[in-house]
């Protein structure tokens, strides 16, 4: 059974390259994104790694967590993160989870259950360990992404997808397609025209079900 949207993550206590502790523990009550690797010292992975650390003060406007995971074991983290930094520019004060058991990789359904290791393995015998999860303060999954191993990951649209899950669970509304901070937003159907003048002031009635407004602060 794979891991769905508002399921609850798996509360699995992981070892990192900065030490062991229970996921939901060390979520507490931030939210956090967990992205997965196939290998180390791997070259689109390492860009990427970089991306995350070069967007640190991001992550922490918005009360935001981040842990990678990658299917080798604390000492190449260790030695990975130079590589990482150099290519970054950056810091990469992010824990990344040494997944050599491939535990996290099934428990999040990126690997099947009789998936293993091979001696001289290389990164395609876990390609499918490149996913991106969103996860709320509730522990739940919010959104996920999947990438192959060619194409590397655009962190500003996962930092657009974390500004509109915030908006829509913090503000009681959705966000349209290529929708950025100070946009207009979808009041949901759900909330009648009444209603939605009390909550929300004036709108933009663009069609029966699509109803459009401003956030203000």
């Amino acid at each position: 059974m794979g891991l769905r949207i508002n399921d609850t993550i798996p509360n699995l206590t992981v070892t990192t390259d900065q030490g062991s502790f229970a996921l939901h523990d060390w979520i507490g009550d931030s939210w956090a994104i967990l992205f997965s690797h196939p290998k180390d010292f791997t070259p689109v992975c390492t860009t990427e790694f970089g991306a995350v650390a070069q967007l640190a003060d991001e992550w922490e406007k918005r009360g935001t967590k981040v842990i990678g995971v990658s299917v080798d074991g604390v000492e190449d983290h260790k030695k990975w993160k130079n590589d990482i930094e150099l290519v970054g520019g950056a810091p990469a004060g992010f824990p990344i989870i040494a997944d050599d058991g491939l535990e996290v990789s099934k428990a999040f359904d990126m690997l099947p259950a009789e998936a293993y290791l091979p001696d001289g393995r290389t990164p395609a015998d876990s390609a499918t360990v490149r996913s991106v999860f969103i996860i709320g303060p509730d522990k739940q999954l919010k959104l996920s992404m999947t990438y192959p191993m060619t194409v590397g990951r655009n962190f500003a649209e996962v930092l657009r997808a974390l500004d509109g899950l915030q908006t829509s669970t913090g503000r009681g509304v959705a966000t349209p397609a290529n929708w950025n901070v100070g946009d207009d937003v979808i009041i949901p159907a759900t909330v009648s025209d009444e209603d939605a003048k009390a909550k929300f002031g004036d709108f933009k009635k663009v069609l029966p079900y699509l109803r459009k407004t401003s956030l203000k602060d």
